[in-house]
């Protein structure tokens, strides 16, 4: 494993890792250090079948300055970074997490690592051997995942309560459109039909959508899942989902999900404010992962995430209304809380 810093504007600290699995091939991390103002940069690791190492530090980029700005919103004293693998999900092996995690310990705990997408707790405890700088580990609270869409859930309520239209002590009959039923989406899912709710859900992955149409979600073509009817859009799965050629394909009253970075750009923002769309922030909405693996780090129990997953409902309201009172999104009153806490710290 050979590891060396690059240069990157405005981000505290960027690695390339050189991760040798086999004497005949490597594979590139990258590890983004946005900020460590309120302390150290935790955030998952994505495994990803790249193109280009440029697509790879332009995702590590965007993704590391959410979670820094995700720690802030949350009120937790973590700074913000992520890393990503160029591989193939299907070629993962134990190797490759070997290398990795020596990659990790070489920052001294600047960076604390988790899961991410196609990385899972085991791959999380072969890093282990060789740092303890991870956390989302099974003998510690295990997946974050079911406490992610906890927090999601509450956030639903939260924007609910926003809308006028609707009575969040009330879930029957309300349509809620789920894109991606993976971990997050699926446990979401099922809260929700517990709730009354009517769900919709559209996934590349047919048997993970059949698993979740046999438990009573009803099934929504991908090339349909924006010009669908429902009352809440919950993006779960992949970033920049609401762009140019899809704002205005969109049928729902709320936009609430799990997904990173949901828009393609922050102008979007504005245009489904003018559209009397209201959207949740992703980084406020989705922080019930990170809660959970806070708690990881200092002890705590799974019932403390859970408890701290259901506070996201009232920061996430409070934002709206402060959002509503000085006529801005909710997502410029999310980044105002978010870059107030961090220069504070400074």
């Amino acid at each position: 494993m050979r590891i060396e810093k690059i240069d990157v504007e405005d981000y505290e600290a960027v690695y390339k890792a050189h991760l040798e699995v086999s004497p005949e091939k490597e594979n590139i991390a990258i590890i983004a250090i946005y900020d460590t103002s309120l302390g150290p940069a935790l955030g998952g690791t994505r495994l990803w079948n790249y193109d280009t190492e440029e697509d790879a530090l332009e995702d590590v980029k965007r993704l590391a300055k959410g979670m820094a700005y995700k720690a802030a919103a949350a009120d937790l004293p973590l700074g913000g970074g992520k890393a990503v693998i160029m591989a193939d999900p299907e070629e993962k092996g134990e190797e490759l997490f070997d290398e990795y995690g020596k990659a990790v310990d070489e920052l001294d705990g600047k960076y604390i690592t988790a899961e991410d997408v196609n990385t899972v707790t085991k791959d999380m405890a072969i890093v282990s051997r060789h740092t303890d700088h991870v956390v989302g580990l099974e003998e510690g609270l295990g997946d974050p995942s079911p406490i992610t869409a906890k927090g999601v859930y509450h956030g639903i309520i939260a924007s609910l309560k926003e809308h006028e239209d609707y009575d969040a002590d009330n879930l029957e009959g309300l349509t809620v459109l789920i894109q991606g039923l993976g971990k997050v989406g699926q446990t979401l899912a099922e809260m929700l039909l517990e709730d009354g709710a009517n769900v919709k859900g559209s996934d590349v992955d047919e048997e993970a959508l059949e698993m979740m149409v046999e438990k009573g979600v009803e099934p929504v073509d991908i090339e349909d899942v924006y010009s669908e009817e429902c009352d809440v859009f919950a993006p779960c799965a992949l970033g920049g989902v609401i762009n140019d050629e899809t704002i205005d394909e969109l049928k729902a009253d709320i936009i609430a999900g799990a997904a990173n970075n949901q828009l393609e750009r922050r102008e979007h923002a504005e245009e489904l404010k003018e559209k009397g769309i209201i959207y949740a922030p992703d980084y406020v909405i989705n922080a019930g992962g990170l809660l959970a693996v806070y708690n990881e780090l200092q002890g705590n129990t799974l019932e403390k995430a859970k408890k701290d997953a259901e506070k996201i409902e009232n920061r996430l309201f409070q934002m709206f209304e402060e959002a509503k009172e000085k006529d801005i999104t909710p997502l410029k009153a999310a980044d105002i809380y978010a870059e107030r806490r961090m220069e504070e710290a400074e």
